[in-house]
C-alpha cells in the first residue's frame, strides 16, 4: 500500500499481500470490498463477489469473440463497457482500462475516445488486439485474486 504499512485486511491466510498485486489490482479500491466481510478468515462475502466476477468475465469473453465473429461493433462496445464496470469495482486497474478501450472501439472511436474512427475493419482488428490483451490480464489477476483466496 502507499502508506507502507499493511492491515490485517490486505494479507490473506497464506500470506499473499496487497504488494504482491502489483498494477493489476489496484490495493485502496480492492480494501473497500475487504471491508464489507464479517469473518476476515472466511471473507465469505467478497470471496463470492470475486468467484462471480471470474464467472461473468468468463460468460462475457465468450460474448465477445462470438460478437467480433459477426463483427458487431455495437455488442462489443456494449460487453467492454458491461465488464469494464465489473472490473473497475474490484479494482482490476488493467481489465478496467482494456474494456474501456474495447468500449470506445465498438463505439467507432479511437482508443481514448475522444477522436472518430470511420474504418469498421480497423475498430474490429484493435479490439481483436485489446481482447487478447484484456485475457491475458485478467488471467494475471485471476491468478492473483485465487492466491490471495489461497485457492490457487
Amino acid at each position: 500500500m502507499a502508506s507502507g504499512h499493511e492491515t490485517a485486511e490486505s494479507r490473506s491466510e497464506d500470506g499473499t499481500s496487497f504488494a504482491d498485486f502489483g498494477d493489476s489490482i489496484d490495493p485502496l479500491t480492492f480494501e473497500q470490498i475487504l471491508e464489507m466481510d464479517d469473518d476476515e478468515d472466511e471473507r465469505e462475502f467478497s470471496r463470492s463477489i470475486v468467484t462471480g466476477f471470474f464467472e461473468q468475465a468468463e460468460q462475457t469473453f465468450k460474448k465477445m469473440d462470438e460478437s467480433l465473429k459477426k463483427r458487431d461493433l455495437s455488442q462489443l462496445s456494449s460487453l467492454g463497457h458491461f465488464l469494464k464496470g465489473s472490473s473497475a469495482t474490484l479494482g482490476l486497474t488493467k481489465v478496467k482500462d482494456s474494456c474501456e478501450k474495447i468500449q470506445h472501439f465498438g463505439a467507432r472511436k479511437d482508443e481514448s475516445g475522444t477522436a472518430d474512427e470511420r474504418d469498421d475493419n480497423k475498430s474490429l482488428n484493435s479490439i481483436r488486439d485489446t481482447l487478447a490483451t484484456l485475457k491475458v490480464d485478467y488471467a494475471e489477476a485471476e491468478k492473483l485474486l485465487k492466491r490471495f483466496y489461497n485457492e490457487a
